[in-house]
């Protein structure tokens, strides 16, 4: 199968394209992808990988790395948008629009009904002892996240000093997230462009080593241009115009009906912020989320952003649906005229489409630009830049997550430069310290699964509980 593969049609919401794959094909592919989107983007990408590359070969290896490095630049959640970045590939805005939606529809639906639970029996004793245990294990998940990062960014010293020097600058100084990526970013592009060949690493969730490549001419889609990839100023301006629109009118709206102070307008501009910094996913920014939501906005306490986190880990979908549970509660305490139950659902929703709609932005807008690039190095040098200093991002993550996991007290340093939370030693919690080791143990000696691990903890939280252990 090899040669030009191009539309048979201009309609941007085509039926059956001349690769052979029908609409309702890909909707049912993609439905697939959807319900096994566990594990986090690492595993999303490769439940992606082994079925659109290597079962359907609708796409060749290559452009599928080209798609990830590209959404691995991107603020957002990586695998979510290049489930959006395929879509597109194979069936114009249709399929993009299909892939990207039905990858976070799952998410959607289990955050809420979970955020409904924890809201309404949240401080019932079992179900806080379920998530002491699963507070537990997400530092597992978590730590994890930062060595399988970190073994595939951090091939050679540069990359590691990249990630040492973004981890120093946001646990010890908070140097905000979006500078450290941006530079980062930087150092990458001139090195890449330059040549060097410390920033030709592999960057992200590549595929397995050892399985056999699919090349691009002899995937459905060929290893040429489809026409409707071809960048234009018209289609772009388009594109600008109605995600825009989709993502910027609503959060006028709140704005300017409800005051810059309502809960729903809060919800709207912080979250919109989020979806243009959150380089690197879910982990990457998440300590930032937290300590906003907790610190400037109040609306959760630092061991209900681990309660969030474990929801997500464990339902389909991009772990970033943790800022719907924490856009529910927000807007759950702070009600105004509505029920609890009814903000909080409107809040979880609002957040969930401040964060995504820029998503499909992204990939409309700069996919058919990116198609154009392939084998650019400069842009490579920025995406091996800026993963490493993800590792260092992560890292502050799982700190600052044991933390306020295992202790139950801190104090804040704030003198010569210094802006961090340090451990009150003495107010050590045992029980979730001896349920931390436990479940690294598992997790990396024993090579136990996350869904596995997860399960444990949880019910060893609850049988502490039964126990009289917790109270």
């Amino acid at each position: 199968m090899t040669g030009t593969r191009t539309v048979t049609a201009d309609a941007e919401w085509p039926t059956t394209l001349s690769h052979g794959v029908s609409f309702t094909e890909a909707f049912w592919v993609w439905v697939r992808v959807a319900a096994l989107s566990f594990g986090g983007p690492a595993g999303q990408i490769a439940v992606m990988h082994r079925i659109i590359v290597e079962e359907k070969r609708w796409i060749g290896e290559n452009r599928f790395l080209h798609a990830l490095n590209y959404c691995m630049l991107l603020p957002g959640p990586e695998a979510q948008q290049l489930a959006t970045y395929i879509g597109w590939l194979m069936h114009r805005t249709a399929g993009g629009v299909m892939a990207g939606v039905l990858f976070v529809i799952p998410g959607v639906i289990s955050i809420m009904a979970l955020s409904i639970i924890y809201a309404l029996f949240g401080k019932v004793g079992v179900v806080s002892a379920l998530f002491f245990g699963l507070k537990a294990a997400v530092l597992a998940v978590v730590l994890q996240a930062v060595v399988r990062v970190g073994s595939k960014a951090l091939k050679n010293r540069v990359m590691v000093a990249i990630a040492a020097v973004a981890f120093v600058a946001i646990f010890f100084f908070s140097v905000p997230f979006p500078v450290i990526v941006l530079t980062a970013g930087l150092i990458g592009f001139v090195g890449g462009r330059s040549g060097v060949p410390t920033f030709q690493v592999g960057g992200g969730h590549g595929p397995a080593k050892g399985k056999k490549e699919v090349a691009d001419a002899d995937a459905l889609l060929g290893e040429d241009l489809p026409k409707h990839a071809r960048p234009t100023v018209a289609r772009a301006l388009r594109v600008s115009a109605i995600c825009l629109a989709l993502w910027l009118i609503p959060v006028a709206l709140l704005l300017v009906t409800l005051g810059s102070g309502n809960v729903f307008s809060q919800i709207a501009t912080f979250f919109s912020t989020m979806a243009v910094v959150t380089f690197g996913g879910a982990y990457a920014v998440l300590a930032y989320v937290a300590q906003q939501a907790v610190e400037n906005y109040g609306w959760l306490a630092p061991g209900e952003m681990l309660d969030g986190l474990g929801m997500a880990e464990t339902t389909p979908g991009p772990l970033i649906m943790v800022l719907q549970f924490v856009g529910f509660m927000g807007a759950f305490r702070d009600p105004g005229s509505l029920s609890p139950l009814m903000a909080g659902t409107l809040g979880g929703l609002l957040a969930t489409w401040v964060t995504f709609v820029p998503c499909f932005l992204f990939i409309f807008l700069g996919a058919p630009f990116i198609e154009a690039l392939r084998g650019n190095k400069a842009l490579h040098g920025a995406l091996s830049a800026i993963t490493a200093a993800v590792v260092g991002v992560v890292l502050n993550l799982a700190i600052w997550f044991a933390v306020h996991t295992i202790f139950r007290e801190t104090w804040p340093v704030r003198s010569f430069g210094f802006a961090f939370d340090a451990p009150v030693l003495a107010s050590v919690d045992v029980w979730a310290l001896l349920l931390s080791i436990a479940a690294v143990v598992a997790m990396f000696r024993f090579k136990v699964g996350m869904i596995p691990t997860l399960a444990a903890c949880s019910a060893a939280g609850i049988v502490l509980y039964l126990a009289g252990v917790l109270r």
